[in-house]
């Protein structure tokens, strides 16, 4: 029971990062800019985002946790939406990019997690209790 309510605040720490970091690179990066300034923008907005919620999530879900699945989400979530936003202008409302930031961050926490697994097999039973 235990295992499971904290791989659920992993995924649940995943979207947030996703949709925080959706929201902060539309909010932030003018769609005019060059394309490999807007990826390189993008991907240091991410990492402030990521940074700022692993400093309140980690203590929750142990630092590792939110750590690694947030700096890929972070880094590489605010260059694809950055990227994104300049070559789409954005068009979509900014409850579609949250929703495509939470979409990323789960899908990006979810491979951490089978990669975890494949690395180390399944838990054993006395883990989980």
């Amino acid at each position: 029971m235990q295992a499971t309510l904290f791989a659920m605040g992993d995924y649940l720490a995943g979207g947030i990062t996703g949709g925080a970091t959706a929201v902060a690179v539309r909010a932030l990066v003018d769609p005019d800019l060059d394309m490999v300034i807007v990826m390189l923008v993008g991907m240091a907005i991410g990492m402030v985002v990521h940074l700022a919620l692993a400093l309140v999530l980690s203590p929750i879900l142990g630092a590792l946790h939110v750590m690694v699945p947030g700096s890929l989400i972070g880094m590489y979530g605010g260059m694809l939406f950055a990227m994104r936003d300049t070559m789409q202008h954005p068009s979509g409302t900014t409850s579609h990019a949250i929703l495509v930031g939470v979409a990323f961050g789960l899908i990006v926490t979810a491979g951490v997690h089978l990669y975890d697994r494949v690395l180390h097999g399944p838990a054993p039973v006395s883990r989980l209790v």
